[in-house]
């Protein structure tokens, strides 16, 4: 055993989320970090509890239900570090979710450039804009300052001016700020984050210093032409973390047992996604998925590049309703497999944001909820793809780029009713190209393990690596422009020990080709009609080795962007015969 695991520490983690906290173990077995357990219990930052340390140890309750080891002490304080007879733990990290979003005003110059940069790093936290003012904001300061002052933000972004741009104006926009701040009580000022002109920072600290608390982030626009958010992002979780420990009863304690690394599971997930991405290289792109009922998450990384999004609209609980009103009904609709009119959509829509631990106990209501998630999905991937680094782009400039691999967290896809469901229902929300992988978070720990990382890399690194996430399969997807029907794709699989299997692939079809779990393959890709599936430009073809997953190696050739029927007759049978096609039985 390496020495650096012989004194190796076990570690808890904890993630508060708006519907459940859960409570999960890791520790060193056979030389190596694995995820050992996990622990659940309602969540308790809403009515009528309002402290979400009732939830924490009813969670780690759970935990030492299942574990038989025991995490806190008589004062139901955290037992750390471990004294060494079987109870407590080495370290600590702690994610959440929870809480209502932010309600954020942002302010920039022009409303095309650091207006537009200062919404979206808003979106890279949970957070929603509820005003912005900009140059051409035509109203007086006066009222400017009543509409600060109606909106009460708990957050209020500054943006403006290129390096060594424009400084008068930047500073004509924050005195309605300042006067909004002067004339709130001090106990309800907002925080402030300055991510412009660098060389204002000592005018911005005169104005707004002894007003609110002032924090300074790198320009998120140096130039007109770039746009960098990354190190805003993580000074505008640190200010999440903040207002949320103010917010919230118990974020702070768990913040102290953390030694202050809390971090929202929006930039937890991100930094796995980010390591990936350095670790896979730079040809594709790595992308985290997260569906829950507070929000969408999703982060994309390219050699290192970070691109987040977090989208409470979008949400399948609390959300329900927006994600209706902003991707419309009709919209969602064209995902269903069932004859359901638009009241029923509405009336399901709101029941779950009133009971978002709800459960769908009817067939209709089932397809509603997979109806909102591939729509959410959808809707998220378009929002975030504004962020993507120069260059990074689909085939086409419209579709998801090559990604690799792809991850998929939240209940939706953990708890679907097969692993069939969880496939069709990444497929058809996130559309792949070109070849990738699905991979599961079936213990929803890859948001933990970017917690866990800040305080022990080489864990993340092992548990990444392990049986905890479930390899669903390879994912080929050749894109043509051909009626179903018609041929798109030749393929040759020779398997390990020389046998092969060839098939041919034509539009509109989901195929399955069985493959081992773990298992390699080399696999012989001859594109029809100029199909482009990935290697390099239309119609080439060429030879990739293929690992097995549980669904083996799965042929998308529906085309994209994925055209639905109009009739939901059509639709159903679709959706029967590709779930079949990856291996689901029909009751």
């Amino acid at each position: 055993m390496p020495p650096s695991l012989v004194d190796a520490d076990s570690m808890l983690v904890v993630d508060v989320g708006s519907i459940s906290t859960r409570a999960m173990l890791f520790d060193v077995v056979e030389g190596r970090y694995r995820f050992v357990a996990a622990g659940a219990a309602p969540s308790t930052a809403a009515a009528p509890f309002l402290n979400v340390s009732e939830g924490v140890r009813a969670a780690l309750d759970n935990l030492q239900q299942v574990t038989g080891r025991s995490f806190l002490d008589g004062s139901q304080q955290l037992i750390m570090p471990a004294p060494g007879d079987g109870s407590g733990v080495d370290a600590f990290a702690a994610l959440f979710s929870a809480g209502a979003p932010l309600r954020v005003v942002v302010v920039g110059l022009l409303e095309d450039v650091s207006l537009e940069s200062a919404k979206r790093l808003v979106q890279t936290i949970f957070g929603q804009v509820a005003l912005s003012i900009s140059l051409n904001d035509r109203r007086k300061p006066e009222a400017r300052m009543d509409a600060i002052l109606r909106t009460r933000p708990d957050l209020i972004v500054v943006a403006g001016g290129v390096e060594g741009g424009a400084s008068q104006s930047v500073l004509k926009l924050l005195e309605a700020v300042a006067l909004a701040c002067y004339l709130m009580p001090e106990n309800q000022r907002p925080q402030i984050l300055f991510v412009g002109n660098q060389a204002l920072k000592a005018r911005v600290e005169a104005t707004l210093g002894g007003l609110a608390k002032l924090h300074f982030a790198p320009n998120i626009r140096p130039t007109l032409e770039v746009e960098q958010l990354e190190a805003a992002h993580f000074q505008a979780a640190k200010i999440f973390g903040l207002i949320r420990s103010q917010q919230l009863p118990g974020i702070a304690e768990l913040n102290t047992w953390a030694k202050g690394s809390l971090a929202p599971a929006s930039t937890a997930l991100g930094r796995v996604v980010r390591f990936l991405s350095k670790t896979h290289g730079a040809k594709k792109g790595v992308l985290g998925v997260d569906v829950s009922a507070s929000a969408t998450s999703m982060a994309a990384a390219f050699a290192g590049q970070l691109t987040i999004g977090v989208y409470p609209q979008l949400g399948l609980g609390q959300g329900a309703p927006e994600l209706c009103e902003y991707a419309s009904v009709a919209s969602v609709k064209h995902w269903l497999s069932h004859p359901i009119t638009d009241d029923q959509i509405i009336d399901y829509a709101y029941n779950k944001s009133i009971f978002p631990a709800s459960l769908p106990v009817t067939p209709e209501e089932f397809d509603i909820e997979l109806a909102l998630a591939r729509q959410a999905m959808q809707s998220a991937l378009r929002l975030l793809a504004s962020g993507f680094p120069d260059g990074v782009a689909g085939p086409g400039g419209a579709m998801l780029p090559w990604m690799e691999p792809v991850i998929l967290t939240g209940s939706i896809f953990a708890r679907a009713p097969n692993l069939a469901y969880s496939a069709l229902l990444a497929l058809d929300g996130l559309q792949p190209t070109g070849a990738s992988t699905l991979v599961l978070d079936q213990n929803q720990i890859a948001a933990a393990l970017g917690a866990a990382a800040a305080v022990n890399p080489l864990m993340a690194v092992q548990i990444l690596d392990s049986n905890s996430f479930l390899h669903l399969g390879t994912v080929i997807s050749p894109i043509a422009r051909v009626r179903p029907g018609v041929p798109v794709l030749k393929l040759k699989m020779t398997y390990e020990g020389g046998q092969e299997r060839s098939l041919e692939v034509k539009q509109g079809v989901i195929e399955m080709l069985p493959l081992p779990y773990g298992q390699t393959a080399r696999l012989q890709l001859h594109p029809l009609h100029r199909a482009d599936v990935g290697m390099g430009s239309p119609g080439r073809g060429g030879t990739m080795r293929v690992i097995g997953g549980a669904l083996g190696v799965i042929i998308d050739a529906r085309g994209r962007p994925l055209k639905l029927p109009d009739d939901v007759g059509k639709r159903s049978e679709l959706y029967k015969k590709w779930l079949s096609s990856l291996g689901a039985k029909q009751s």
